[in-house]
């Protein structure tokens, strides 16, 4: 059972990436955190919700959705697309590769949501769109 909760969408257009970081930091400040601790969660966002923007929709809008969970000293947030899908999620996650390397990416956007939060998962399904879920522990709870 979670103690609060908020979702919110927009469409996936670039300048919604930073609304999209600053709503999740202000609805997670309720739990106290370190500024350290909500720089981890907005950066790992804005990985989550840049990936929806560039690679779900192939240069269409569609709609990206945000839903945050609080449960006593940890966050659960789902970003969300219904876009192409991920072909080979495993593949996706490795660090450095990138499906559009002609745009310049790094490739690391999935290991920077690894790197800052506590848990990361990635379902996907082609044609369907794809769901990263991050959990993140807050110490400053404990």
């Amino acid at each position: 059972m979670c103690d609060n909760k908020m979702k919110i969408e927009f469409w996936s257009k670039s300048e919604n990436e930073g609304f999209a970081r600053v709503s999740v930091a202000a609805f997670i400040s309720q739990l106290d955190p370190t500024i350290e601790e909500i720089t981890d969660v907005k950066t790992a966002v804005s990985e989550a919700v840049t990936n929806s923007i560039i690679h779900a929709y192939e240069n269409k809008q569609g709609i990206v959705s945000i839903e945050a969970e609080l449960h006593k000293n940890e966050v659960v947030i789902k970003v969300e697309d219904n876009g192409i899908g991920i072909q080979n999620v495993e593949q996706a996650m490795q660090p450095l590769y990138t499906s559009k390397p002609d745009l310049e990416r790094s490739g690391m956007g999935f290991t920077v949501m690894e790197t800052f939060m506590d848990e990361l998962k990635v379902e996907s399904k082609e044609e369907i769109g794809t769901k990263v879920i991050m959990k993140k522990r807050f110490k400053s709870m404990e």
